[in-house]
């Protein structure tokens, strides 16, 4: 029997603790489960400069060919499902067919560059220039709830957080549009997405499966950007039929 091997990517200040949920989902079958921290998350250390996604591709690659699995006399069939940033990747991998894939699982998958609208270009400058709202005299005492407000506000959080070098690689992959690749994608595709995503919006679920010729689509009601989380016994169930 040939072995089967998942590889999962998970999403932006995400780690492998993200698809807890999809292994006990797939406990008991003959899958493989791979998840590994991506450079800068979990455990894994960050990168020494600015990435790309195309370096995300490239160590993605290396970690999974120093798997003990991936002999050439033993070569494994391969599934890989990405979520949000790890959709990114997988996207990359699929397209550019940098791993042979069989299946390919997108998560409310990043990938789509939009022009950012009047709100997040606001949220970007306060998370670069910081304190210049509230260092106004008279906003000084507001400054820990007013920060976190208007951080709330905008959703950079992750941009906040991070450090240098995570910043810049977060506004690396972001800028970049992968439209161009996913007519390229030629495995078969499951996309599932939570209609009330409002970090990857649905219409971008709708998008990939227009553009990706062998792809399904399931978009959940009441659901939002932890589609691989909320929605795991489902994304398992499609996983198990393939078996």
């Amino acid at each position: 029997m040939t072995k089967l091997v998942l590889l999962c990517l998970h999403g932006w200040g995400g780690s492998k603790e993200s698809f807890t949920e999809l292994r006990e989902a797939l406990r008991g079958t003959d899958i493989e489960i791979l998840t590994p921290d991506l450079p800068g998350f979990g455990d894994e250390p960050e990168p020494t400069k600015p990435w790309t996604t195309d370096d995300y591709a490239d160590w993605v690659i290396e970690w999974f060919h120093k798997q003990q699995f991936n002999q050439p006399t033993s070569q494994p069939a391969t599934f890989v499902l990405g979520h949000s940033h790890g959709g990114r990747i997988a996207i990359k991998l699929a397209a550019e067919k940098r791993i042979p894939i069989e299946h390919l699982y997108l998560c409310a998958s990043a990938g789509i560059r939009h022009i950012r609208h009047f709100k997040r270009i606001i949220g970007l400058t306060l998370a670069k220039g910081g304190k210049a709202l509230l260092s106004i005299p008279g906003m000084k005492s507001l400054q820990p709830v007013g920060k976190k407000f208007l951080y709330k506000l905008v959703r950079v959080h992750d941009y906040e957080k991070a450090s240098a070098i995570m910043r810049q690689t977060l506004i690396n992959v972001t800028e970049e549009d992968l439209r161009p690749m996913l007519p390229l994608i030629d495995v078969p595709t499951d996309i599932f997405w939570g209609e009330d995503d409002t970090m990857t919006p649905v219409s971008d679920g709708y998008l990939m499966h227009e553009k990706i010729q062998r792809s399904n689509l399931q978009v959940y009601k009441g659901i939002r950007h932890r589609v691989h989380r909320d929605k795991a016994e489902e994304i398992a169930k499609a996983i198990k039929k393939l078996l």
